[in-house]
């Protein structure tokens, strides 16, 4: 790898989607038949008349991987991001809002077809979400929107499993990989949601053995990957088929596989979990960070899951402090620095 090529820690590539984030009760689920926990795609007309029914706490520009670069650039790293949007006020709103968090966005906007994407996160008394999700104008990233030179200068090529929902997408996705083996670029893919996962395992098993360096999963998609019941028995696969996996576990925290060494590590005290929504990217995000600045694997973790111990005490997917402070804070308390 040429360092002197270097601009960006991190790019992320994924859908470019306006999170409508709002409370409800389990009933609202049950009545309409949505299912709980995971992600569900929708067309316009169910998403719309899903919407017309709640009072949204907020809407703020996401989707998985823009919130793992929003936080990179929040923990003092430079990242970039490669998403569609249409030129519509959701769309201009998206990028004014990712801008602001500090990521460089330059993806050409759609000025016809499908509007912008927007997620609807419901969040039940338990605090967990469940996303029902209109791609809209994401459905239409193509490989065209891969630019070499942003690939070329970025260290990490941050890749989320929800763009294999869309051919042109997964024609993206598999473009950037390339350009990025080309110049010796880092591969990291996040598996993202369990029902992702049931519809392209064999595409994903395939995609995680021949493309991914470091892999990002929790407990129940590892285990959904490889079919298995047992997790350290997916960690003795996984092992083979990347260079680094990064698995959380809740509760439990997260484990850190590099070839034979396991690395476990607690989970951070949270004084009340209020809503997962975007545990995972921040997870992503923290890990990626320490990686980007060399630190070692444990501390990478420990950085991920303080990250996401902020993320799951508010509503939202975006950090409502600096997670810079945030970090170095708990990490002096743990007697470490950090940079």
């Amino acid at each position: 790898m040429n360092k002197s090529d270097i601009i960006y820690d991190v790019t992320g590539i994924g859908n470019a989607i306006v999170d409508v984030l709002a409370k409800v009760g389990d009933g609202f689920l049950s009545e309409r038949k949505l299912e709980k926990g995971s992600m569900t795609l929708l067309d316009a007309p169910t998403a719309g008349a899903i919407y017309t029914d709640l009072i949204p706490e907020r809407e703020v520009s996401g989707g998985s991987s823009a919130n793992t670069v929003a936080a990179i650039a929040s923990l003092g790293g430079t990242p970039a991001f490669i998403g569609k949007v249409h030129d519509d006020e959701l769309g201009q709103e998206f990028q004014r809002s990712i801008g602001a968090a500090g990521v460089d966005f330059f993806t050409t906007p759609l000025y016809q077809g499908p509007s912008t994407g927007r997620s609807i996160v419901l969040v039940t008394p338990d605090a967990e979400r469940s996303m029902f999700t209109y791609l809209g104008a994401a459905q239409k990233l193509s490989a065209d929107d891969i630019d070499e030179n942003v690939i070329k200068s970025s260290r990490i090529i941050y890749l989320e499993a929800y763009l294999w929902d869309s051919a042109s997408a997964r024609e993206a996705l598999f473009k950037a990989c390339e350009i990025a083996h080309k110049y010796d670029r880092m591969i990291a893919f996040s598996l993202s949601d369990k029902s992702c996962i049931e519809r392209h395992r064999d595409e994903f098993c395939q995609f995680v053995d021949n493309e991914v360096d470091i892999l990002f999963g929790n407990e129940d998609e590892i285990k959904s990957l490889y079919q298995k019941d047992d997790l350290i028995e997916c960690l003795d696969i996984i092992k083979d088929k990347v260079e680094i996996a990064a698995i959380t576990r809740n509760a439990q925290g997260s484990v850190v596989v590099n070839q034979r060494i396991k690395i476990f590590i607690d989970a951070e005290k949270v004084n009340e979990v209020v809503d997962t929504t975007g545990a995972g990217d921040l997870y992503a995000a923290g890990f990626l960070y320490g990686y980007t600045q060399g630190r070692s694997l444990g501390t990478c973790a420990m950085i991920g899951g303080i990250a996401a111990a902020e993320i799951i005490g508010h509503y939202g997917a975006r950090a409502e402090v600096s997670l810079r402070g945030f970090v170095r804070n708990q990490l002096r308390a743990y007697g470490k620095s950090f940079s």
